[in-house]
């Protein structure tokens, strides 16, 4: 069983690839199941009925999800492709404290149409991290103790998502390097004790092979963590862009999963999480 649970298309703003050609390069790839999860991020990005608001970059508005247009396509996919390659619907929540209300709002709109949701931290106070931004002014402990505070206060004041994605982000934004584990681990326990008490999970993120990581998103003392403290639920994502990403290192993380005590991973379907064991379990 491979899975990919981390998949962007055209439908996300840094991302040109068609949902059909995801679909089609998936089942080439002879992978099992994809779920599409496209980004959604109040604070930097507006709706597509607020599109005047909307900073332009590289020629275009830089624009949530257009969710009248996603639900159909995606529910076409998997009328389409069913037999062959189940295909899910999900989004990304690029979710701040500040942007929960809005968050919330979409949930009660179009949360029936969800099978999964990526609970993500790209930015915290409109300021994003990919741009550096959000680094400036403060030292390397700074904004990495402000990134994990604030994965706290979403996860825990949040309910509407399925698992945390590539729960140190932070790192691979960090100018000064990876900061050692033990500075933010009680943030950290704290954050993973709250998810397997709500019965929620994490996600094995591969594209920190395509990012140049030393090691794995998230790291294995996180990983290890998570599974010391009796989590059980994780799912594995490429975090892909583009073809040359879908499915990536999936099998090679299944196996670094097992060799870390993991007996399986997970999908999901209408937000309720599906155990697959591994083959040696």
């Amino acid at each position: 069983m491979i899975a990919d649970y981390h998949v962007h298309c055209m439908f996300s703003d840094d991302s040109w690839y068609p949902p059909e050609q995801v679909c089609e390069d998936a089942w080439k790839n002879n992978l099992d199941e994809i779920c599409f999860t496209d980004h959604v991020d109040y604070g930097i990005r507006p709706d597509w009925d607020d599109a005047l608001s909307a900073k332009i970059m590289q020629g275009q508005r830089v624009l949530n999800v257009d969710y009248d247009a996603y639900f159909p396509c995606i529910a076409d996919l998997r009328k389409k492709w069913a037999g062959r390659l189940a295909v899910k619907c999900g989004l990304e929540f690029g979710v701040q404290a500040h942007t929960i209300p809005q968050f919330n709002a979409l949930w009660d709109k179009w949360g029936n149409q969800l099978d999964f949701v990526l609970l993500s931290i790209h930015q915290v106070g409109d300021t994003e991290f990919w741009t550096g931004e959000f680094q400036e002014g403060r030292s390397q402990e700074e904004y990495n103790r402000a990134y994990y505070q604030e994965l706290y206060d979403v996860a825990t004041s949040f309910e509407h998502w399925s698992v945390l994605a590539h729960v140190d982000l932070i790192k691979r934004y960090d100018p000064a390097g990876i900061l050692n584990f033990p500075t933010n681990r009680d943030l950290v326990a704290a954050t993973l004790e709250h998810t397997i008490a709500q019965g929620k999970g994490i996600e094995l993120n591969t594209s920190s092979v395509r990012y140049g990581l030393a090691d794995s998103q998230p790291a294995k003392e996180i990983l290890q963590l998570y599974r010391d403290l009796g989590g059980t639920v994780i799912t594995l994502g490429s975090d892909s862009h583009a073809p040359e990403h879908l499915g990536a290192y999936l099998r090679h993380f299944q196996h670094y999963l097992a060799s870390l005590g993991f007996e399986g991973f997970c999908t999901y379907s209408k937000m309720e999480p599906c155990f697959h064991p591994f083959e040696n379990s």
